[in-house]
Order: C-alpha cells, then sequence, then structure tokens
C-alpha cells in the first residue's frame, strides 16, 4: 500500500542526480583568511536563506502555531515537537524561512492534501535530496493530520508534507509520525479542489524542473498556499 500511496510522492532516487548542482573547488585567498570569521557571523546575522540549507537550523519551541492561507482560506496547525522532533524541527524552519509561500497542493484527493515542491525550479534542486532522519511514530495519522511524506527508504523525509483529510491510521504501521493537527479549517481542506485526484502525482518531476508554471498551464484548478506562517500560541493552546 505504501508503495501505491507514497513512492511516487517523492520520487527522491531518481531526481536527486538530476538536480544535483556543481560546487566550486577554488580555494579561498589566503589575504582574505582573517575576514572569514566576520563573513561567517554576518550571514548568520542575516537569517535563514533557502539557497542555503545550513542556515535554517533553529530548533522549533515545544508546541507552535502555522497558519497556511490557502486559495480556499486559513488552515491552522498546531506543532507538537515531542509527537516527532526532527519533523517539528524540520518545518518549523521552512515555514520560518517562507519555503511553502505560493506553493500549489498538487496532489489534492479526497483522502489527502499534500504540497511541498516549489514555486521555483532552483528550490527544488537545493532541497528535494536534503532528507532527515526518521521520526517514530507515536501519534496516528487520523483525519487532520499531519506528517512528511516519504519513499519506501529510511530517512527519505525531506519537505513535502501531507494532511489527512480522512482517518488513515493505516499508515500508522509504514513509519509516518504525525507532527501536527489542524485545530482550525478543517472544511476549508475539505474544500480544495481534488477534481484531478492521483493524476498530477505521477508528474512531479516535471514540476520541480518547471515550477508553478507548470501546474498553472496544465492544472489550473489547484488550489495553493498563498502564505505559511508561524502564528503566535495562545496561553490556552500551551497547554493543551
Amino acid at each position: 500500500m505504501k508503495n501505491v500511496l507514497f513512492t511516487l510522492t517523492m520520487m527522491l532516487a531518481a531526481l536527486c542526480a538530476a538536480f544535483a548542482q556543481t560546487k566550486s573547488a577554488t580555494p579561498a585567498p589566503k589575504a582574505a583568511a582573517k575576514a572569514a570569521p566576520a563573513a561567517k557571523a554576518a550571514t548568520k546575522s542575516a537569517g535563514p536563506n533557502l539557497m542555503n540549507p545550513a542556515t535554517l537550523n533553529a530548533k522549533a519551541p515545544e508546541v507552535y502555531l502555522v497558519k497556511l492561507n490557502t486559495t480556499k482560506g486559513p488552515i491552522v496547525i498546531r506543532v507538537a515537537k515531542n509527537w516527532a522532533p526532527i519533523g517539528a524541527d524540520r518545518f518549523y524552519n521552512l515555514v520560518r524561512a517562507g519555503f511553502y509561500n505560493n506553493q500549489y497542493i498538487f496532489r489534492s484527493t479526497r483522502q489527502f492534501a499534500q504540497f511541498g515542491i516549489p514555486s521555483k525550479p532552483e528550490l527544488s534542486r537545493v532541497w528535494m535530496e536534503k532528507t532527515m532522519l526518521d521520526d517514530r511514530a507515536i501519534q496516528s495519522n487520523k483525519r487532520g493530520f499531519v506528517s512528511f511524506a516519504a519513499t519506501d527508504a529510511k530517512n527519505s523525509r525531506s519537505v513535502q508534507v501531507f494532511i489527512s483529510k480522512v482517518d488513515n491510521a493505516y499508515l500508522d504501521s509504514y513509519g509516518f509520525a504525525p507532527f501536527g493537527e489542524v485545530i482550525e479549517g478543517l472544511e476549508n481542506l475539505d474544500m480544495l479542489y481534488n477534481g484531478y485526484a492521483e493524476s498530477v502525482t505521477p508528474l512531479q518531476g516535471e514540476i520541480m524542473n518547471q515550477g508553478n508554471v507548470f501546474l498553472e498551464k496544465n492544472y489550473p484548478r489547484l488550489d495553493k498556499i498563498t502564505t505559511a506562517v508561524i502564528e503566535p500560541l495562545p496561553d490556552d493552546a500551551k497547554a493543551k
């Protein structure tokens, strides 16, 4: 079942080679050696840079809220770090840096809403191979719960996220570890256009290569996330 649902969702093994970037091996001039600490400090103070994954290394709060402002209305996710700490940290850093802004919910069915392919191909080339270690599944993939997508391989999660529209508890045994839950906007989740069903899922390579242009041309009715932002956490939400 996992092969059917998710092996196509990432296609990491086939795509990583296509997106590998050549890095310059030119040594830094000796005269610049003394300036290196200052340069590092400047980079650190500049904040997260999506083109440099090493700058997205903040530790997420134990509990935080993310609002997905979609074309059907807001969807608010409460993330609990103790459910899946590695995934919670990754999601926090990506949202904070604006990774999910202007992204289409490319896999929109009656069962799932999945997103995480960048609008710009250059970001796909940087991020699709940035996998992370697996989290142990503590919560169940019930309706409204949020997990990272993965292939059959171990430690294959990277940036794609899915929200279960129905009870998908059968995924628990495959290791999909929910890190958050929709606490507002389930009705907006249900309204996301699902008329294309699974027809878009096998075309992720095209989406990565062309970005939003491909989807806007071929699947114009898909909904998108206009912005994804960290929301202030009310006192009563901290205790839940």
